[in-house]
């Protein structure tokens, strides 16, 4: 099933579904996690879950920094940006959607 990532700009990727997307992390405080790759399966507040192809790893949103694949483009997220509930991250992540360069 192909998703529809028309939508996504380097604005509003931090109001958007993640889950679906491919990412890969960027920086981390945990060195063994950087240059993980795989595909969004489930997040939370803190975390995001990522299938890496051979198992699930939970990442920590608030210490990393992510690259977001949709469809041919990709964006540079902090993960202090997408630190909310994913229900409550439209309405508490504009402060961060006002920030970002289109």
């Amino acid at each position: 099933m192909d998703l529809d990532y028309s939508s996504y700009d380097n604005r509003n990727i931090v109001l958007n579904e993640l889950i679906g997307l491919r990412v890969r992390v960027l920086k981390c405080r945990d060195r063994k996690q950087v240059g993980l790759h795989g595909t969004v399966v489930d997040e939370s507040k803190n975390t995001l879950v990522v299938d890496t192809g051979s198992r699930l790893k939970r990442l920590v949103k608030a210490t990393s920094t992510f690259r977001f694949y949709a469809g041919r483009k990709s964006f540079i997220v902090s993960g202090v940006e997408i630190g909310f509930r994913p229900d409550d991250r439209i309405e508490k992540a504009m402060k961060y959607w006002k920030k970002r360069e289109i």
